[in-house]
């Protein structure tokens, strides 16, 4: 997910208090699900998609899409945050989960680097996509996940603000030393925390 930058003087909504706890400070909770992006939607032919994972690892793997509808999957309900301040309550998506791609794979280095198709780009500590923190996922709210919103496939990493849910997703780098992504490069926070604001570089 590409999110523009805005300004630290923006205010939220008052939220009720039966929400009030899952979301992060500086939020507020958005009905609908904005689309932000850096620049226009890729449209790739299925026949044509295939993921990767790379880099420090001793055995690269792909696959096509055939391939990865065959890899078991899981339903996923999860709140999501923007770092432009709306959150999303109770999102349902499906795909696979990062843990299977990597299953069996020795992995040479602590992080990973997410790159897509337009030439987005965002990096992660490997923690944050293990242990059942990370998915593909392919469907939203029952139904193949829409171009804009990141189809046909985008990274979901709920637990940091959404530009580290890299829409149209086709590999992961495993790197043994941190680099900064897209987004990081202009200032983003390098981790994206939404309960620690960790909005902006310095934050």
């Amino acid at each position: 997910m590409v999110e523009k930058h805005v300004s630290r003087g923006f205010r939220g909504r008052r939220e009720r208090s039966d929400v009030a706890g899952r979301v992060p400070p500086g939020q507020y909770v958005e009905r609908g699900f904005p689309v932000l992006s850096a620049g226009p939607t890729p449209h790739v032919p299925l026949e044509n998609w295939d993921f990767a994972i790379g880099g420090s690892v001793d055995q690269p793997r792909s696959w096509t899409w055939n391939e990865y509808r065959q890899l078991p999957r899981e339903v996923v309900t999860r709140d999501i945050h923007c770092v432009t301040k709306w959150s999303k309550l109770d999102t349902h998506w499906e795909g696979v989960s990062v843990d299977t791609l990597l299953e069996g794979m020795n992995l040479r280095g602590g992080h990973v680097m997410a790159f897509c198709d337009g030439g987005y780009t965002t990096n992660l500590p490997l923690d944050d996509v293990m242990g059942g923190k990370a998915w593909l996922v392919d469907t939203y709210e029952g139904k193949p996940l829409d171009a804009e919103h990141g189809g046909p496939v985008r990274l979901l990493v709920p637990h940091l603000y959404f530009w580290k849910s890299a829409k149209w997703v086709r590999g992961l780098r495993v790197m043994e030393r941190d680099e900064r992504g897209f987004w990081e490069t202009f200032g983003y926070h390098n981790h994206g925390d939404p309960w620690k604001e960790e909005r902006y570089s310095g934050d």
